[in-house]
């Protein structure tokens, strides 16, 4: 740009993202658990994710469980960020007060569920160029959303079309699962250039993505993948 004397070129600005963990349950990660409470690890984990993406993110805390919580925390993140990511709270039981807050703040819901396997119980909502994604509680489930959603949704407020690295390999073995209601996601390793799932026991097994390489997608309707079927792998 300077060669050709561009000394003011437009860019656009970084979105500001605030991150809330919702949850009687949940203590800081500093703090020793007591009976039913685990450590609040879903923050960290979408705090590190928005890192790779050179943006940082700004932490505001545990919700606890009612409405009022919510809103106090919701209304301060809203302030002073275009975009907040909120864990737990969205699955519609007895607890789950994040629809009910956001209307309260006049939010615009645009969905709250969705056909992809983890993360169902997801929510979207607009007001006035703010941005809230009430993301499920269970690690993974927060963590996959926010690849395949969250992170195209921020490269594009960037002026940016994500297209996210992935690769077309074989299977190295045969796949199969008992529902196909919903898409899912499945982490994988790649051995001798051949794709492999690693153990996987369902959205709250976080660790089985520490030694993944990828994750492979079942399109709805699908049970089975064959060894030696072609399959994108999208790196993670």
């Amino acid at each position: 740009m300077a060669s050709v004397g561009c000394l003011h070129p437009e860019v656009y600005r970084k979105p500001s993202v605030g991150v809330i963990s919702t949850g009687d349950e949940l203590v800081e990660p500093g703090m020793t658990p007591q009976w039913s409470q685990i450590r609040n690890s879903n923050s960290s984990q979408l705090i590190a994710q928005l890192a790779t993406m050179d943006i940082r993110g700004s932490y505001f805390g545990i919700a606890r469980d009612n409405v009022e919580s919510l809103v106090d925390r919701l209304r301060v993140a809203m302030d002073s960020c275009d975009v907040v990511l909120l864990t737990g709270g969205v699955s519609m039981g007895d607890y789950d007060h994040v629809p009910e807050a956001l209307e309260r703040l006049k939010v615009k819901i645009m969905f709250q569920s969705i056909a992809i396997q983890p993360g169902r119980p997801t929510v979207f909502g607009m007001a006035e160029h703010k941005y809230i994604f009430g993301l499920p509680g269970n690690p993974v489930s927060s963590y996959v959303i926010f690849e395949i959603l969250v992170k195209p949704m921020l490269y594009k407020l960037m002026g940016h079309d994500h297209k996210p690295v992935q690769f077309r390999l074989p299977m190295g073995v045969n796949h199969s699962r008992k529902r196909s209601d919903r898409k899912s996601f499945i982490p994988v390793n790649i051995r001798d250039g051949k794709v492999v799932p690693v153990t996987y026991h369902g959205s709250a097994h976080i660790h089985s993505y520490v030694s993944a390489d990828g994750i492979i997608a079942m399109e709805a309707g699908t049970t089975r993948l064959n060894e030696g079927e072609m399959i994108d792998v999208r790196r993670i």
